[in-house]
């Protein structure tokens, strides 16, 4: 794949595209019509996912109105209670929680939902930003259902510009007041093949759904456009190999398509799928390229040796990534996932900033040419090197981050 293609990807999908929403639609009806460029059918394979359009969202600090956006999918109506901020979650912290709205520091995930529930919080309220930028931008957030198990209680998302006011002022009391609409609606995968010469399949994987702010040219146009040059590479020679080809929508949401779609397969579909690769975040200006292998740890080994005899710099580790892999690893399918990690001041995610300025065709080129030439030795081995099965300890990570067991600190 050309840069200036490259670019013009870029450009075309420069637009916020949440999972569920008409712009993601737009963008897999655009994947669907890349995919005919090289003369290789794609299908959209709709799934169900939580909706809500907020009406109104309100919070009120000691009778300042503050600017917020409410969570989806919290539900409607009002509270008005002492506000509480909790840095920690210890016991001692979490005693405070009792008849309050508590304010916490960063995401708002499973266990610490939970624990402030459990210790009779009657609202919350996060916030994301940074204090040193000037923008006063605040993320749309959701009370993912899989995190509420349907105990809901009215939450808002501010800028950490207004927290840190609300915290040093001293403030008492806050009201929320939430009006919203939920309903069933559909998100999107885009699923292309490329028959091989036997039935064993290795799976590529890349969302393409953006947070509420972001453009997602970093996470995860830029993975997106890795798999479509996979899918450019191969689809001029038969590979031995079948190769499928999914972009994955509402990963931002929970890696809600990788799970539908996993979820969807049959155990003996699942044996057939060797090896699941999966691109999230690649060609930044700068960062280091990295492959986080949820396999058995030869696989480390192997893409370590490999990356020195193409002369590619990388950093590997056997774990579990944050990203679509997961759910593939999670039904007994070795994963791994690539990508390149910027540092912050040079890219950010799930924020304004996350634009193609900080992406580079050039880099994009050569990670794309790595990870084809590592995936064409995978597809056209003579008998498929990697183990089909996850080890033990691996296992242990995936209970942890799917949140079927807490990781203790």
């Amino acid at each position: 794949m050309t840069g200036e293609k490259i670019q013009s990807i870029f450009r075309d999908t420069a637009y916020v595209r949440t999972g569920g929403s008409g712009a993601e639609l737009r963008t897999a009806q655009y994947l669907v019509e890349r995919c005919g460029d090289y003369g290789v059918s794609a299908k959209i394979w709709p799934f169900k996912v939580d909706m809500a359009d907020v009406k109104s969202a309100e919070l009120i600090a000691d009778g300042r109105k503050i600017p917020c956006k409410g969570y989806l999918c919290c539900g409607s109506g009002e509270v008005e209670a002492e506000l509480y901020y909790l840095p920690n979650t210890d016991k001692c912290s979490l005693a405070g929680c009792r008849g309050k709205v508590v304010m916490i520091d960063g995401y708002l995930g499973y266990w610490t939902y939970h624990d402030i529930l459990d210790n009779g919080a009657v609202g919350f309220i996060t916030y994301d930003g940074d204090a040193n930028y000037i923008d006063r931008d605040i993320d749309r957030r959701e009370l993912r259902s899989y995190v509420s198990e349907g105990k809901k209680i009215l939450g808002v998302n501010i800028n950490a510009k207004d927290a840190i006011e609300i915290i040093k002022s001293g403030c008492k009391t806050v009201r929320i007041a939430i009006e919203q609409e939920e309903y069933e609606g559909e998100s999107r995968n885009v699923i292309a093949e490329i028959p091989g010469e036997t039935d064993e399949t290795v799976v590529f994987t890349a969302h393409y759904d953006s947070t509420s702010l972001s453009q997602g040219a970093y996470d995860n146009m830029s993975g997106s456009i890795g798999i479509l040059a996979a899918l450019e590479k191969f689809s001029s020679v038969k590979p031995r190999r079948t190769l499928r080809f999914i972009w994955c929508g509402s990963e931002e949401r929970g890696l809600l398509g990788s799970k539908a779609y996993t979820a969807s397969l049959s155990e003996e579909e699942l044996k057939k799928i060797v090896l699941n690769i999966n691109l999230d975040m690649i060609g930044s200006a700068m960062g280091r390229f990295i492959a986080c292998c949820s396999s058995e740890n030869k696989l480390v080994n192997y893409i370590e040796y490999f990356a020195c005899e193409y002369g590619f710099g990388i950093s590997c580790r056997q774990d579990v990534y944050s990203s679509d892999s997961t759910p593939f690893a999670d039904k007994g399918v070795p994963s791994l996932s690539f990508a390149r990690l910027a540092p912050h001041n040079t890219a950010t995610i799930h924020n304004s900033y996350d634009t193609a300025d900080v992406m580079s065709a050039e880099q994009m080129k050569k990670d794309i040419d790595f990870i084809n030439a590592f995936s064409e030795r995978m597809i056209n081995a003579a008998a498929f090197p990697v183990v089909h099965e996850i080890p033990d300890e691996v296992k242990k990570k995936l209970d942890y981050y799917l949140l079927r067991e807490r990781e203790k600190k």
